[in-house]
């Protein structure tokens, strides 16, 4: 997983993440958003525009955060609370919308 998205986003959700990303591989939650593990180019267009400094590559995630690294993953490989099935890799968040439902660890902060 090259970048993942940790705790400073939720309830932030700025999107300029989102904007910046190349391969739309930045998915909305309901308080947070999630990159794509399949999808992501490991380009870090991302990390600079994070107003909140959210995001970062997986293996300089602050201690402090490091359970993010996990979560991110389960967003698209777990069946999401609301949900028929896992998201996966579905070629682009654009395509999907906002998902707006979050991991369970997520939506208990």
């Amino acid at each position: 997983m090259p970048y993942v998205i940790a705790e400073p986003c939720v309830d932030t959700t700025d999107m300029s993440c989102v904007e910046e990303c190349p391969v739309d591989c930045i998915y909305e939650g309901d308080r947070k958003l999630y990159i794509n593990p399949k999808e992501c180019i490991d380009c870090g267009a991302c990390e600079p525009v994070c107003p909140v400094e959210a995001i970062s590559q997986d293996r300089r995630v602050p201690e402090e955060y490091k359970e993010h690294i996990e979560d991110n993953r389960r967003f698209f490989t777990e069946t999401l609370p609301g949900r028929d099935e896992p998201l996966g890799a579905p070629g682009g968040s654009h395509k999907t919308g906002r998902i707006g439902v979050d991991t369970p660890m997520v939506a208990d902060l």
